[in-house]
């Protein structure tokens, strides 16, 4: 193992160099979940600001920051009640700009979320719509629709909601309004000029004051052609999604983005985004476009299991993908939305089941199938130094430096994910993921914060804190702060080339300056090329062979 110092950051640097993205190292942090500055029990902004030494001493390029805005927590912060806000429990516009100031001195820029499907149901928008009469300019800037049956008290359609129950919900007057997620979040109508006007405001509200860029919630659901005549639920699940679906992923979404675009060049360097669009991967690269966001989310790693022809395969067609788009790719293993994959490679393979890997185990409480801990966590870490590699830009989540697993046994009482509620537990959701972070060994929240977590940790985040591996060889977060500084040392252009291993368990490939990774999938011990070894994710054996489920980094002259 080696060990690095970070560089002092030259901030001039940062605010001139336009394609920081393209190979940058994005740390996404959940605000509620990460440190609480006021022991209140949530995360708050003044809580980063205390973090960054620890946020640059990690040796990231960015920060991710999930939703920030005031909220009723209906969605985790993913209902929002004003887009040019910060909630009060989490501070107030002074703290934002005083967290901005901080990650700049430190060479770390800041990407917000941005959520523009939906609006809260407590925006004034949705609450001067609920005082309008329907067919009213207020109404206009959502989906309203007069419901069928006697006196309108059936829905328009039959639709169902993503986190579960009917996707519409009717109001005192008789209408019914849509909301694809939970019914605190109504669906924007975004062939509405008011909507499209305000959305660009908000673009340079954040931007003047110094945010880098944004990740776009549900990039491919804005546009939308509702007939007068909605179809059923059967039938819009058979039409594809190819650029024509009532709902998503239209062609027409992409004139909104354009207008955007507009918006990100007029800064200098420009202001860049990156889409959450669930699509088809040949209608990713419109996202990923120059003339829109720039660059779209690449979750097939994420899905994949530890594998290493599945890993080949889609690491292959993905830097393909983005070099037909001229943006870069995005590799991610865990988001505030799925199980953490040191959880997820500690499980059997979802193999063709089409359901999210470790939605089962979760529904047993952490029971079943039976979690091989130490394999998941080896695992994780081996993929994470992998990622480290490729070329592209590479999303960490809150945690997985610490080499966290997923919690799942958390309480029903304890539970926020309207997922959990609205399936009446049928589906646990994602509080799992969101618990906050340990950063001692002991006390009331391991560090987090003076008072208990809003969500309840478990014993076993003591001995996974910060302050448990903090400079200890061989930890989780020491690899994290080895590979993050080698990788921006070695970075070079965005190109790989495949190595022969003779192994159909060890993918190994070479990026143009002669770094070298290799991984072994399998259980058994092989042999590493030549070159020096600079990094590995676990000690290789006693004769110097690279361990199952282990990654090397070399250089070769």
């Amino acid at each position: 193992m080696t060990n690095t110092v970070a560089s002092e950051p030259d901030v001039a640097a940062l605010s001139a160099d336009a394609t920081w993205w393209r190979q940058a190292a994005v740390y996404q942090i959940y605000p509620r979940a990460f440190a609480d500055s006021d022991g209140s029990g949530l995360g708050d902004l003044r809580g980063i600001t205390q973090k960054v030494p620890y946020l640059s001493a990690l040796g990231i390029d960015a920060v991710w920051l999930s939703p920030f805005y005031p909220s009723a927590l209906a969605d985790g912060g993913y209902d929002v009640d004003d887009y040019r806000g910060v909630d009060p429990k989490l501070g107030t516009l002074a703290d934002f700009d005083e967290m901005v100031t901080a990650l700049h001195s430190a060479g770390i820029r800041l990407i917000v979320d941005l959520v523009p499907n939906h609006t809260s149901d407590r925006h004034e928008w949705f609450q001067a719509a609920l005082a309008a009469p329907k067919g009213s300019p207020e109404r206009d800037r959502y989906i309203f629709r007069d419901g069928k049956g006697t006196d309108g008290a059936e829905p328009p359609s039959d639709w169902g909601s993503t986190f579960g129950g009917p996707a519409w919900h009717q109001v005192e007057d008789g209408q019914w309004y849509h909301h694809f997620f939970a019914k605190e979040q109504p669906d924007l109508n975004w062939a509405n000029p008011e909507v499209r006007a305000d959305f660009l405001h908000t673009l340079r509200f954040w931007s003047d004051r110094g945010v880098d860029g944004f990740r776009v919630d549900v990039a491919h659901g804005l546009a939308k052609d509702l007939p007068e005549e909605l179809p059923s639920q059967a039938e819009l699940d058979a039409i594809p999604v190819d650029g024509d679906h009532p709902m998503w992923d239209r062609d027409e979404v992409h004139e909104i983005y354009a207008e955007w675009r507009e918006v990100f060049n007029s800064y200098d360097p420009p202001r860049t985004a990156v889409a959450e669009a669930w699509v088809k991967a040949d209608r990713r690269s419109r996202y990923a476009s120059a003339d829109g966001l720039g660059q779209a989310f690449n979750f097939d790693l994420l899905e994949a299991d530890f594998d290493a022809e599945q890993f080949r395969e889609l690491i292959t067609f993905n830097l393909e993908l983005a070099e037909r788009s001229g943006s870069s790719t995005t590799w991610v293993f865990s988001n505030h939305d799925v199980v953490r994959h040191a959880t997820r490679y500690g499980l059997p393979p979802r193999g063709e089941d089409e359901q999210k890997a470790g939605l089962a185990w979760l529904l047993s409480g952490g029971t079943a199938p039976v979690l091989d801990a130490d394999l998941g966590l080896r695992r994780a870490r081996a993929a994470t130094m992998l990622e480290l590699a490729l070329p592209g830009s590479s999303y960490l989540y809150q945690g997985e430096e610490l080499g966290l697993h997923e919690v799942a046994d958390i309480p029903a009482e304890q539970r926020q994910d309207p997922t959990f509620f609205r399936t009446e537990g049928a589906e646990i959701g994602r509080d799992g993921c969101r618990v906050p972070l340990p950063w001692t060994t002991a006390g009331p929240s391991f560090g987090f914060g003076s008072a208990a977590p809003d969500l309840p940790q478990p014993e076993w985040f003591g001995p996974s804190s910060v302050q448990a591996q903090d400079g200890v060889p061989g930890s989780t977060l020491t690899l994290y702060r080895e590979a993050l500084a080698l990788r921006r040392e070695l970075q070079t252009q965005e190109r790989l080339e495949w190595l022969e291993t003779g192994d159909e368990q060890v993918l190994a490939f070479r990026r143009p300056n002669g770094w070298v990774s290799v991984t072994n999938f399998g259980s058994a011990a092989v042999g590493l090329p030549h070159g020096e070894v600079l990094l590995t994710s676990a000690d290789l054996t006693a004769d110097g062979q690279l361990p199952g489920a282990t990654t090397a980094w070399l250089r070769q002259s």
